[in-house]
């Protein structure tokens, strides 16, 4: 398991091989994290490739920072991915772009931050703390049908309306500000209903989604991905929960040219294919959950963009 703040590389043999790397190309890590992918990245490149990278976590950039913004093959952001069609450094176009969605382990490790229910602290859950609104203040402010609307679609949290509701009645009283908080208030709702996990586990999941608008990131970020790549690059992406995994799916599925079938509607006409999948899913190997059991629901779809 990875300890305080060190986070595996998922797949980062099957993700080289799957953006094809070119010695000279250019590319992207749109989620630095702690550099595992970027650096495997950049030890393939000459000195006329270069590696843009993007982290819209402060803390992963100045690791960026203090370990590779002196090589001149670098160039680093302060931002989310889904912005990368506003970085104009990028305008001549990449051979590869790299995105591993959801929290890394230091984040998930580093207590201070909120997205864990394994230690008490401060609800937060930012990706990006200078930024936004805390996961305690969406709570405190979101009305009960909003709550359980969050906790349902990102979370399927069959319990949603049952949670939201104790939420309102004890935020009443006082508001929920730290995470050992809601973890408990949660299980006196639910009960332990799934042996070996949390269940506060939904919740929490669903919270961080809403509070980092990920979906709406990913979908952002695959349209302007996109648009970056050269004809021939490739399009990268590791998934670790069922909605990230469905939307990268459906957008890869929907430039594939394919005529989407719909038995009540008239053939549609097959729009230009801009994308083809390379093999199918990845999924990792037994002996990489082993040494990382946090891989063990990480999906990694590969894509080509066509002329």
């Amino acid at each position: 398991m990875a300890g305080r703040d060190v986070h595996i590389p998922v797949m980062l043999d099957e993700v080289v091989e799957g953006l094809a790397l070119r010695e000279n190309g250019r590319y992207l890590d749109g989620t630095f994290g702690r550099g595992g992918h970027a650096r495997a990245i950049l030890s393939r490149l000459s000195a006329d490739g270069h590696l843009f990278l993007m982290d819209r976590d402060p803390t992963a950039i100045a690791v960026a920072e203090a370990g590779l913004a002196t090589d001149p093959r670098v160039s680093l952001r302060h931002d989310n991915f889904a912005t990368m069609g506003d970085w104009s450094a990028l305008d001549g176009g990449l051979d590869g772009i790299l995105l591993d969605l959801g929290v890394s382990s230091p984040q998930l490790d580093d207590a201070s931050r909120g997205f864990s229910f394994m230690a008490d602290a401060p609800l937060d859950m930012r990706m990006d703390p200078t930024r936004g609104i805390s996961a305690a203040d969406f709570l405190a402010q979101a009305d009960e049908a909003d709550i359980a609307d969050v906790l349902w679609t990102f979370g399927e949290e069959r319990f949603s309306r049952r949670i939201a509701r104790a939420i309102v009645e004890r935020r009443a009283t006082a508001p929920i500000a730290r995470t050992g908080e809601l973890a408990e208030l949660v299980a006196r709702c639910v009960g332990r209903r799934e042996p070996g996990k949390n269940p506060a586990t939904r919740t929490f999941q669903a919270l961080r989604i809403r509070v980092n608008a990920e979906l709406e990131s990913v979908e952002r970020g695959l349209d302007a991905a996109l648009e970056r790549l050269n004809v021939g690059g490739r399009l990268a992406v590791i998934s670790f929960h069922s909605l990230e995994d469905r939307t990268v799916k459906q957008f890869i599925r929907s430039h594939e040219g394919r005529v989407q079938g719909n038995r009540r509607a008239p053939p549609a006409e097959a729009k230009p294919a801009r994308l083809k999948p390379v093999g199918k899913a990845i999924f990792p190997s037994a002996a990489e959950i082993e040494a990382n059991p946090r891989s063990r629901s990480a999906v990694l779809r590969v894509a080509e963009k066509l002329a």
